[in-house]
């Protein structure tokens, strides 16, 4: 189990670094988005993927879940959910000022 999601982690962190290289802004925030979800996969492979283990400990339970991989995802999530609506205003005004996405237009580099 904890091998497949290491490799869909892997998956993941491929195609945001593909899609950070990329001319278009709308890829660039995909990028990011994707490499963030890698990222909580990550968290939750090395906190050990152990199922139907409660994550609290009580009498009598020997196994638990360790419960700090969980929050901190929690937390990723949010925060990466913060900067992806920021991200994509920012493109949106950055679009709608400049006509155009893409990156080598806005840095002023003209391919003539």
């Amino acid at each position: 189990m904890e091998f497949i999601v290491i490799v869909l982690a892997g998956i993941l962190f491929a195609t945001a670094i593909y899609n950070l290289l990329q001319k278009q802004m709308l890829r660039i925030i995909i990028g990011t988005v994707l490499l963030s979800h890698g990222a909580h996969l990550m968290i939750l492979t090395m906190g050990k993927l152990k199922r139907g283990k409660p994550p609290i400990l009580e009498e009598g339970v020997a196994n638990y879940t360790d419960p700090l991989p969980q929050a901190l995802i929690l937390t990723s999530i949010v925060i990466s959910f913060g900067i992806t609506s920021l991200l994509l205003v920012l493109a949106y005004r950055t679009a709608k000022t400049n006509n155009t996405d893409n990156m080598e237009q806005l840095r002023g580099e003209t391919n003539e």
